[in-house]
C-alpha cells in the first residue's frame, strides 16, 4: 500500500466533505446526513495523524540536511539527536495510521442482543452461563451501557440453560462483536467432593440489533402463534395465552418469548429478536462473500469454535484466536476485560489491513 497516496486521497475526500457538511440540504436526508458526518469524523482523525506524519517526515529531512551542511559541532549533534528521535517515532506513527486507515464498520455503533446458552457440562455449564452473563453485565456497568433481560431459562442449581439480554449504549457491537463463539471453563465444581477438575462449555452469540429499516420482513413469511406460557412464573403466567412464538418460514428461525405477562410485550420482544437474528444471518452471508477478515481466526464467529478458555486453578484466561492470556481471572469475570477486547479489535484490524493490501 502506498501510504502517502492513500493519505492524500483521504485529505482530498475530507475537503469534499467539508463543503458537503455546509450544505443546508444535507439535513433533509437523515441517512445521508448520518453517513456523511460519520465519514467526516473518521477522516478528520486520519488527517490529523497525516499532519503529524508530514511534520515528522519534514523534520527528518531538515535534520539530515543540517547534519550535512552545518559546520558547528554542537548544532550537528543537536540535529543527530533530533533525527534519532524522529526516526524512532516514524514507524510507530505509520502503524497507527495503517490501523486508522481501516474504516470503522457502521455496525459497530449498534446495540446488541446477547444470547448465552449452556453446552457441554450439565449443571456446571449452566452455572458458567450465569458467570458469563454476570461478566458482561459488569462490563456494561463499567461502560455505562443499559442491559435488559429478554429471556431467561433458569436451572435448579441457579444457573441458566439460556439467557438473552439486550445491551444498549455507545459502541456496544464494536466492543463485543468478537465474543461470539464457544467459551470453555476449567475449574472444580462446587458440587465436586473429590476436587476433580471439570471442563464445561457455553456458547455466546452477539447479534447487532436491527431496526425495521435494516431488515425487511414480509409479514406473510412469519407464522405467529400465541400459547400458554410454560415453567414457573407466578399466579397468572400459566393461566393466560401470553407466550408468543414467531416462525420465519423461509429460514426456519423460531423465536419464543414468554417472560412478560403481556402478550403485546412478548410479541414486541419476539420481533426484536427475530429482526436481530435475520440481520445477523444476512450480514454473515455478506461478510463471507466480500471479506476475508471473517475467515481469519478472529473473524469466524463460528458457534462451534472454542475461542476462549477460563482456567480457574491457574488464574488465567486465554483467547486462542490471538494466543493472548491474562491473569487475575476474578477481576476479568467482574468485567475488567478492556485489554482482551482491545487486543482482539487491533488484531482484527491488522487482518483486515492485510486483506486490503
Amino acid at each position: 500500500m502506498d501510504l502517502i497516496k492513500k493519505l492524500d486521497e483521504c485529505e482530498n475526500r475530507l475537503k469534499e466533505l467539508n463543503e458537503l457538511v455546509m450544505d443546508p440540504n444535507l439535513v433533509k436526508d437523515a441517512k445521508k446526513y448520518k453517513d456523511t458526518m460519520r465519514e467526516h469524523g473518521y477522516l478528520t482523525e486520519v488527517c490529523a495523524l497525516y499532519d503529524e506524519y508530514k511534520k515528522v517526515l519534514q523534520g527528518i529531512k531538515d535534520a539530515k540536511e543540517m547534519i550535512t551542511a552545518e559546520d558547528d559541532v554542537e548544532m550537528k549533534e543537536m540535529a543527530r539527536e533530533e533525527l534519532k528521535e524522529l526516526e524512532e517515532k516514524q514507524p510507530k506513527l505509520e502503524e497507527d495510521i495503517k490501523l486508522k486507515l481501516v474504516p470503522p464498520d457502521p455496525l459497530d455503533e449498534k446495540n446488541i442482543i446477547l444470547e448465552i446458552r449452556s453446552a457441554a457440562g450439565g449443571d456446571e455449564a449452566s452455572l458458567f452461563v450465569r458467570d458469563l452473563w454476570e461478566m458482561y453485565c459488569h462490563l456494561a456497568d463499567r461502560k455505562g451501557w443499559k442491559t435488559e433481560t429478554m429471556e431467561a431459562q433458569e436451572t435448579e442449581v441457579g444457573g441458566f440453560n439460556k439467557i438473552v439480554t439486550s445491551i444498549s449504549g455507545k459502541f456496544v457491537y464494536g466492543t463485543l462483536r468478537w465474543e461470539s463463539g464457544v467459551h470453555r471453563v476449567q475449574r472444580v465444581p462446587q458440587t465436586e467432593s473429590q476436587g476433580r477438575l471439570q471442563t464445561s462449555t457455553a456458547t455466546v452469540a452477539v447479534l447487532p440489533e436491527a431496526e425495521e429499516a435494516d431488515v425487511k420482513i414480509n409479514p406473510n413469511d412469519v407464522r405467529v402463534d400465541v400459547m400458554r406460557a410454560g415453567g414457573p412464573g407466578g399466579q397468572c403466567v400459566n393461566t393466560t395465552d401470553s407466550a408468543v412464538r414467531l416462525t420465519h418460514i423461509p429460514t426456519g428461525i423460531v423465536v419464543i418469548q414468554q417472560d412478560q405477562k403481556s402478550q403485546i410485550k412478548n410479541k414486541e420482544k419476539a420481533w426484536q429478536v427475530l429482526r436481530a437474528r435475520l440481520f445477523d444471518l444476512e450480514q454473515s452471508k455478506l461478510d463471507a462473500e466480500r471479506s476475508s477478515a471473517r475467515k481469519s481466526m478472529v473473524g469466524n464467529g463460528d458457534r462451534s469454535e472454542k475461542i476462549r478458555t477460563y482456567n480457574f486453578p491457574q488464574d488465567r484466561v486465554t483467547d486462542h484466536r490471538i494466543n493472548y492470556s491474562q491473569h487475575n481471572l476474578p477481576s476479568f469475570m467482574m468485567g475488567d476485560m478492556d485489554d482482551m477486547l482491545d487486543a482482539l479489535n487491533v488484531y482484527a484490524k491488522e487482518e483486515q489491513l492485510k486483506a486490503d493490501l
